[in-house]
């Protein structure tokens, strides 16, 4: 393909657009020629399901569901793997502190953090998973970051 080749139809008088030209963000057809300008948002199929899909994971399988998202499509997206990194940092922190709240039982503080620490990581996956269904870049507050 070249520069004044359009992408789907080899046609120079194509209409302008964002076009995939292969993994990653899509790229921008004038209408005679390739720009270097790329689409700033992930492509809305794909990479914003599989983003929504790490958040949605760890409400129900914990560390092992973004994971999994994180591990199989990190090297396909930007996008994807920033939303697997995130849910798993976040899944990861949330388990520190609900073993820590399991083991402040015993001064009973731990009684009053255990149901805390679970509504705010209900509430905080769902705000995520809202924000990659719509193609925002989501950060977590109060999650240590240890993949990036």
């Amino acid at each position: 393909m070249t520069d004044s080749e359009h992408p789907a139809t080899g046609d120079p008088a194509a209409p302008a657009g964002y076009y995939s030209v292969g993994p990653g963000p899509r790229r921008y057809w004038d209408g005679a020629a390739w720009t270097d300008q790329f689409e700033a948002t992930p492509n809305p199929g794909d990479e914003r399901t599989m983003a929504m899909l790490a958040h949605l994971l760890a409400l129900f399988a914990s560390i092992l569901g973004p994971l999994l998202i994180y591990l199989l499509k990190k090297d396909e997206s930007a996008f994807v793997r920033h939303h697997g990194a995130e849910a798993l940092n976040f899944s990861i922190s949330v388990l520190i502190a609900l073993v820590a709240s399991g083991i402040l039982t015993i001064v009973l503080i731990g009684i009053v953090l255990l149901p805390i620490v679970g509504v705010a990581a209900l509430v905080f996956h769902i705000m995520a998973a809202v924000a990659a269904s719509k193609g925002e870049w989501y950060r977590y507050p109060l999650s240590i970051r240890f993949i990036t």
